[in-house]
Order: C-alpha cells, then sequence, then structure tokens
C-alpha cells in the first residue's frame, strides 16, 4: 500500500495537479465574473472556496485580482489567503513529519 502511495503521489503528480487546480480556480473567477456582468446564474461562493481549498488557492487569488471580482467581500480576501497558509502549513508538517 505505501509503495502504491509512493508511486501516486510523486512531486511531478502533485505539480501538475496544482497547476490543473490553479487554472481552474483561475477560470471559475473570470466565469463568475462574467456571469455576474451579463446577469446570469452565478458560481456559488461555496464552490469557489472549494476549489480554493482542493489546491486552487494562487489561482482563485490571481483571478479575484485580474477580474476585480469578490475583492469587496472580507470573506475572500482573507479567505483565499487563510487557506493557502493552512494548505502550505500542512504540507510543510507533511514533508518534515512534525
Amino acid at each position: 500500500m505505501q509503495d502504491l502511495l509512493e508511486q501516486i503521489f510523486t512531486w511531478q503528480n502533485v505539480t501538475i495537479y496544482l497547476v490543473i487546480m490553479n487554472i481552474i480556480g483561475f477560470f471559475i473567477m473570470w466565469l463568475d465574473k462574467r456571469k455576474a456582468q451579463h446577469f446570469k446564474w452565478r458560481i456559488k461562493e461555496s464552490t469557489l472556496f472549494l476549489v480554493a481549498a482542493l489546491g486552487g488557492g494562487i489561482g482563485t487569488i490571481a483571478g479575484m485580482y485580474t477580474f476585480r471580482h469578490k475583492t469587496q467581500k472580507a470573506k475572500f480576501v482573507f479567505g483565499f489567503p487563510a487557506i493557502i497558509v493552512i494548505q502550505i502549513l500542512i504540507a510543510i508538517m507533511i514533508i518534515f513529519k512534525i
């Protein structure tokens, strides 16, 4: 089982996953902004946070400021960076086996 996990969670696979999640994060911020401008059905805020929590935090923050979307909402301005900080702390704990 340990060998299987080591084969799946290689640095290359983790990097590819994070790149994809951040592209998705950037894209959904653009999409939600576009829907807001056209008065269409919006993406749920919980979905935006879920994408950030699943590894797309940098992309959602980049999209938030690139498209000036959700920048006036404190839960996004502070929430997205908080998610990234927590993820970094978890990664440090895993890497250094703390």
